[in-house]
């Protein structure tokens, strides 16, 4: 399967290798409580609340990991 930042969170987290990826770039924002308040959108929608605190830069950084998953 096929991984980026437009991919859901939920689909993100439910894989060990994309969920290590979440973990190295955003470490223990996973355990934030509201995180199931977005499981079901992407990663770059997400970026767009100014409150999940996640630049352009880290955005495009994450995706070219997923990628290479």
């Amino acid at each position: 399967m096929a991984f980026s930042v437009d991919s859901t969170l939920k689909t993100l987290l439910d894989d060990s290798k994309a969920k290590e990826v979440l973990i190295r770039h955003f470490g223990d924002k996973a355990n934030d409580s509201r995180i199931y308040e977005v499981m079901y959108e992407s990663l770059r929608s997400i970026s767009y609340y100014p409150e999940a605190g996640i630049s352009q830069d880290v955005l495009k950084k994450v995706d070219e990991d997923l990628k290479k998953l």
